[in-house]
């Protein structure tokens, strides 16, 4: 397995080694620690575990890529691995998320605790790391700016298995129609088909998080928690345009999500939960459908 860190802090080689051997459970004679610009003859090319380091400029000084092999039986997953080394050399660490956003970083520090990031690089020659902004104070990144990151969340994509089986099923009738009736079911972009499905997974992809307990970042903007419940507003309209059989699996499928956001959420005071997304309050504005009147406890956009 690969990783890949980088440290606030310097480290020599002899410090980075027997952190490593600590983090993956084996002696500090089965790693190595080399420049990948050194003498290739200096280098133990059989070693179960080898990290390539380089230092960087900016607020970050080092650059770790570290290779176990299969012999190597601890193999942590990157979150872990990262809080071991972190706590083992004494400074804090990052490395990158799954997310799109290529600055989109996650940060271990030598206490244990693990945060998001925003690490920015730079057009000089050579590029410089900043660290411009983090979901937590840290003591090492005092310059960074305490802050939310809305772009990560809404770059999550939980699995939405209700949302794709009724694509599947769509698919399916496609294709077992007579000619004259498969543009009715026709799913690309702009279709009533693809609309649907395009809004079940919007659907599904908030009641998936909600449940979770708004993993993996433990909150929800409240602009994003909006166009969740705008897309349940557009089933209404969606209903109307589709084939009949499509229209009944789509019902289907909208009850069974229904009773789940149902079932994680609670009713509220008419217009509350409006005003939280909106900022607005002006009366005959708020909504009438049911999902505007019920409210995940505690609201996730005010969590810390």
């Amino acid at each position: 397995m690969t990783y890949s860190l980088l440290t606030v802090d310097p480290i020599g080689p002899e410090a980075m080694a027997l952190a490593l051997a600590g983090c993956f459970g084996v002696v500090v004679g089965d790693v190595a620690a080399a420049d990948p610009d050194g003498d290739p003859d200096a280098r133990n090319w059989d070693a179960p575990v080898s990290c390539e380091h380089r230092p960087v400029f900016g607020d970050i000084s080092c650059s770790l890529d570290t290779y176990a092999d299969e012999s190597v039986t601890d193999q942590p997953l990157e979150s872990d691995f990262a809080v071991r080394f972190a706590r083992a050399v004494g400074t804090t660490v990052l490395f990158p998320a799954s997310e799109a956003p290529p600055s989109a970083y996650w940060v271990a520090t030598p206490e244990g605790l693990l945060t998001r990031a925003r690490l920015e690089l730079s057009d000089d020659e050579p590029p410089r790391y900043a660290v411009t902004a983090v979901e937590a104070p840290l003591a090492q990144l005092p310059q960074a700016t305490v802050t939310r990151f809305a772009e990560i969340v809404r770059e999550q994509r939980p699995a939405t298995p209700l949302a794709d089986a009724f694509g599947a099923s769509v698919r399916r009738m496609r294709e077992s129609a007579p000619e004259s009736q498969r543009a009715a079911l026709d799913d690309s972009t702009g279709s009533p088909v693809w609309s649907a499905g395009n809004s079940l997974v919007a659907w599904e992809r908030v009641i998936v998080q909600m449940e979770s307990g708004w993993a993996h970042s433990g909150w929800y903007p409240a602009g994003l928690y909006r166009e969740r419940l705008e897309a349940r507003d557009a089933f209404a309209d969606l209903a109307s345009r589709l084939p009949g059989d499509v229209a009944v699996l789509l019902g289907e499928t909208l009850e069974r999500l229904d009773g789940r956001f149902a079932a994680a959420t609670e009713e509220g005071a008419t217009g509350i939960l409006f005003k939280e997304l909106s900022g607005e309050a002006a009366p005959g504005q708020v909504p009438d459908s049911w999902w505007w009147h019920r409210r995940p406890e505690p609201a996730p956009w005010e969590q810390a």
